[in-house]
């Protein structure tokens, strides 16, 4: 699966930003930066975050991290969190998993 390269991808494209630059950005040709968008066990902790830099965007976006607002109900002296809430923090787990999953796949290619 290829989750990070593909989430780059669109961030690039909904920006219009060419590969071409991304490749000069992170100092690559533009055939290798191409390759990272189609095979993200490529990438590394540094051209994640000088991508998310150049796109303008949370590294934890990439990992398919949700932003949203959190939002409380005031029931008298009860503050509960609401359904939004929840629903955000089992996404937010979820992803964290799914990073997890992509960070430990890319260890084991670098331990082999």
């Amino acid at each position: 699966m290829n989750m990070v390269g593909s989430k780059i991808r669109r961030f690039r494209e909904d920006r219009g930003i060419k590969q071409e630059h991304m490749a000069h950005e992170l100092e690559l040709t533009q055939s290798s930066y191409g390759r990272l968008e189609k095979d993200d066990n490529r990438l590394t902790v540094p051209k994640i975050q000088k991508i998310a830099e150049v796109l303008n965007v949370p590294v934890s976006i990439l990992f398919g991290e949700k932003t949203g607002n959190i939002l409380y109900e005031n029931n008298g002296n009860n503050v509960q969190t609401s359904t939004l809430v929840q629903n955000y923090e089992t996404e937010h787990i979820k992803s964290l998993k799914e990073e997890i999953t992509f960070l430990r796949k890319l260890l084991e290619g670098k331990m082999k």
